[in-house]
């Protein structure tokens, strides 16, 4: 059994979760969900960011403390994932003491390496992300991800990360292993960068009211990007010998925009700490609104939780999978949601599972029967290949394809065969035996297929099939056979929307 650690960025604690931070947790769990499907020991991880200069005018405004307030936030995050069915093993939250654990030591290990220096930093700032950015960075002289707000000038004495030295290790890095930084067009925005030479960056700000002292400086505190990225050791037990057996990372899921932050900044603190990098790192896209990505900065047209209502969590997470490209960006609108889950979920989907159901029911009295292998069956064994190279490529829009794809094909299966007619004629019994087999066992697969992105709603086909248990192992696929289980009566799956 292999291991597979796979963690998403941590979310700020300055307002409540948007489609945007949703949307990398669902794919993340989709992930998640899969590898555990292919028999692997699974360990996921999402959390808080906690030490944020940016909660310290909400929980203001609200009488709280910052801890207070974090802990508030904390608790509607996690409700939030609970809601759409996020299979996370471990929450981690940077104001834990493990966490601050993990952040002294990769100071102290950085530090006796010889790569932790003082000086002095002059230059823009953006306070939105609390990033330092070179003017490079601007655009029309604005952090690009944060266009509706002007960026600082600030000039302070801080500790820096000698970041420069990195350049070179970096590079043969990112050559040999093609791997790290996915898909190809962040590989090579990250290689550019590096390539272009790497400035030394603040590892820490003077002291604020809020965030984690600075080893030996009581006057400073540790920036919150050094410490929000430690988060992926600290939560499997850095700096206890082995971590936990979880380390490296198989992968980190992080949206487009901190590429540089997970690819350039936090390989080089690893390799200045001696610490083993991550495989890879997936870059995502965004959710747009006409043209606009998503964000509390930005404001968003649509919340989280009208998006979950409007269907169910179930087909909000189909959604957002089968319509935004993992490897790129799309745009979210209430006609498209709609659209799609009338298409794929109400008719193609849906009416499938209720017409084979109703059928073993009609023509034999609920229990599936034996019947020979069909032209369907062989359509899921070549679906099977395409599903487990896209899904083991984290191509996830492309696995959800495939496997609806199937339920397209099931559906001319039944035109074709026409179960209906064949119940007329007894000399064609063993016919419908066929057809009728055929079609529970491909619907056990689409359970099986869909279950990293609708885990609810592939437990109820599956229970309405029959078998015990959840469908849990891919291996079980090529082999599915419901001969003799008694399917069930259910409501509509996917009760079609006139919204």
């Amino acid at each position: 059994m292999s291991r597979f650690y796979i963690t998403t960025a941590i979310d700020y604690s300055n307002g409540d979760p948007h489609l945007g931070h949703a949307f990398e947790k669902i794919g993340a769990d989709a992930i998640a969900r899969y590898r555990r499907l292919r028999g692997d020991d699974v360990h996921f991880v999402i959390g808080m960011d906690e030490h944020s200069q940016t909660i310290l005018q909400p929980a203001a405004e609200a009488g709280l403390s910052p801890q207070a307030w974090v802990d508030e936030m904390a608790t509607v995050f996690s409700a939030a994932w609970d809601e759409l069915r996020i299979s996370h093993d471990d929450f981690i939250r940077t104001t834990e003491s493990r966490h601050t654990r993990a952040v002294v030591e990769m100071i102290e290990r950085t530090r006796r390496a010889g790569y932790i220096f003082e000086g002095t930093y002059e230059g823009y700032y953006c306070e939105r992300c609390e990033t330092f950015k070179q003017e490079k960075d601007l655009v029309e002289g604005r952090c690009p991800e944060h266009p509706d707000r002007e960026i600082a000038w600030t000039k302070e004495d801080n500790y820096f990360f000698k970041l420069s030295a990195f350049r070179d290790r970096l590079l043969r890095h990112i050559d040999e292993h093609p791997e790290f930084v996915q898909p190809e067009i962040r590989r090579n925005e990250i290689r550019n960068v590096v390539a272009e030479g790497l400035q030394d960056i603040s590892v820490s700000r003077p002291q604020r009211e809020w965030g984690i002292p600075f080893p030996g400086d009581p006057d400073h505190a540790v920036y919150v990007w050094y410490d929000a990225l430690i988060n992926y050791l600290s939560a499997v037990g850095f700096p206890e010998e082995h971590h936990s057996g979880w380390w490296p990372a198989q992968l980190h899921v992080i949206g487009k925009g901190i590429t540089r932050h997970h690819c350039i900044i936090w390989p080089a603190m690893l390799m200045a700490a001696g610490v083993e990098l991550p495989k890879t790192v997936w870059a995502h896209g965004y959710i747009n609104w006409e043209g606009r990505k998503l964000s509390k900065s930005v404001g968003a047209p649509v919340t989280l939780t009208s998006a979950r209502e409007r269907h169910g969590p179930d087909p909000l997470r189909y959604f957002l999978l089968r319509e935004v490209p993992w490897n790129g960006d799309a745009d979210f609108t209430w006609q498209r949601f709609d659209d799609r889950y009338n298409a794929d979920l109400a008719n193609d989907l849906g009416n499938l599972a209720n017409r084979a159901l109703a059928m073993i029911h009609k023509y034999r009295d609920g229990v599936v029967p034996s019947g020979e292998e069909t032209d369907l069956d062989r359509r899921a064994q070549e679906t099977l290949a395409t599903y487990r190279e896209t899904m083991d490529g984290y191509l996830l829009h492309q696995g959800i394809a495939a496997a609806m794809q199937l339920a397209g094909a099931a559906n001319v299966f039944i035109e074709e065969k026409a179960p209906w007619k064949l119940a007329k004629d007894p000399s064609r019994s063993a016919e419908l035996d066929t057809v009728l087999a055929g079609l529970a066992r491909t619907l056990a697969r689409l359970a099986l297929l869909l279950s990293p992105f609708m885990p609810g709603k592939s437990h109820e086909l599956w229970q309405a099939l029959g078998p015990e248990g959840e469908p849990s192992q891919l291996a079980a696929y090529p082999s599915l056979d419901l001969a003799g289980e008694r399917v069930q009566r259910h409501a509509v799956l996917f009760p079609r929307s006139e919204t």
